[in-house]
């Protein structure tokens, strides 16, 4: 069944036509990218610096592995991975990032907002590559999709859009719905542009967003708390990293004061009720070109961040109907997946 639509989804003949260009633009970017920075030795040495846990990242990492298989890669044969993971704590995030280039890694690769913008302030030579961040032009870390004109390059989302139509979800759902809360994490710079984008959606739609700012889980059972206190009727939920990772409490304090919520695919298989997002694992498989390229001369300012082509719609009905909640038989037939 299709997926929900998404404005800023590239059609596929756009995809198809950025794929053909990739092979001239790498060829061009090639000649203008330090000798120094191609992987001339025979054994080519990855840095991944990680947000969340190896634990919680685990089948994305598997996918990451197999995109590098996709291109000729292997762990102890041609190619050396370094990890480091935060564990949540994005504080830690630049120091990890700076041990990594300490190593001479040949490529640094990350993920998400707070991982991005670690790496691109602890180098400008190293070449960087994002398996994937919810909107690298709103936050600033490219100049453009087509160039990106630094030394960054990889995969993005456009969260913002995804964030404005899970609250079109939710009041799909339950037409009478006026109070909504989100989860706020005050040190991610992608928030403020979700934001701006679920505002706007709210107000569009006669509901009141409220907002509720969580440092980590710690504060999830204050959060929630307040939302009932405030009145929330339902929550929407946005990719950050120790929101996925904790994604399970979340849903568990969703559900005890039963609240249906709209947020990333994995929130759905947690016992979120909408799940409706990018798909991470084609995301993190195509790092491996992006690190093929580099590794191979091209300029990462001359290859082109992709947007992401594949989405997936989830609904949970035995979340519906612990709550109580009908599901409209248009978002039934527009879901990827029900789960029974």
């Amino acid at each position: 069944m299709p997926a929900f639509p998404c404005c800023n989804r590239p059609s596929s003949s756009r995809a198809q036509g950025m794929r053909r260009r990739e092979f001239i633009t790498l060829l061009g970017g090639a000649a203008a990218w330090p000798l120094g920075a191609r992987a001339q030795q025979k054994i080519a040495r990855i840095g991944f610096l990680g947000a969340n846990s190896a634990s919680s990242w685990a089948s994305r990492l598997e996918a990451f592995r197999l995109g590098l298989r996709d291109h000729g890669y292997v762990e102890g044969k041609n190619i050396v991975i370094e990890f480091r993971w935060a564990e949540e704590k994005y504080d830690r995030l630049p120091a990890l990032a700076t041990e990594l280039i300490n190593l001479n890694v040949n490529v640094l690769v990350t993920y998400g907002t707070p991982g991005t913008f670690a790496a691109k302030r602890a180098t400008t030579t190293i070449p960087i590559v994002m398996a994937y961040i919810g909107d690298a032009l709103a936050v600033g870390v490219v100049d453009g999709l087509s160039r990106p004109g630094q030394n960054i390059t990889g995969s993005t989302y456009f969260l913002s859009e995804l964030m404005a139509k899970r609250l079109e979800l939710l009041k799909e759902t339950i037409p009478g719905l006026t109070q909504v809360g989100v989860l706020v994490k005050p040190d991610n710079p992608l928030f403020l542009p979700t934001l701006q984008s679920l505002r706007s959606a709210a107000r569009s739609l006669g509901v009141r967003l409220q907002e509720f700012l969580v440092r980590g889980p710690t504060e999830f059972e204050i959060a929630f708390s307040e939302m009932a206190r405030g009145g929330v009727e339902a929550i929407v939920m946005q990719e950050d990293a120790v929101f996925v990772s904790n994604v399970g409490a979340i849903v568990d304090l969703a559900g005890k004061q039963r609240l249906p919520s709209a947020g990333f695919v994995e929130s759905t298989e947690a016992g979120g009720l909408i799940g409706y997002g990018a798909s991470f694992i084609e995301m993190c498989r195509r790092a491996g070109f992006f690190i093929d390229a580099i590794l191979k001369g091209a300029n990462p300012a001359g290859i082109p961040v992709e947007q992401a082509t594949k989405f997936e719609s989830v609904v949970n009905l035995k979340t519906a109907k612990a709550l109580g909640v009908t599901m409209p038989t248009s978002i039934l037939l527009r879901a990827d997946k029900l789960i029974e």
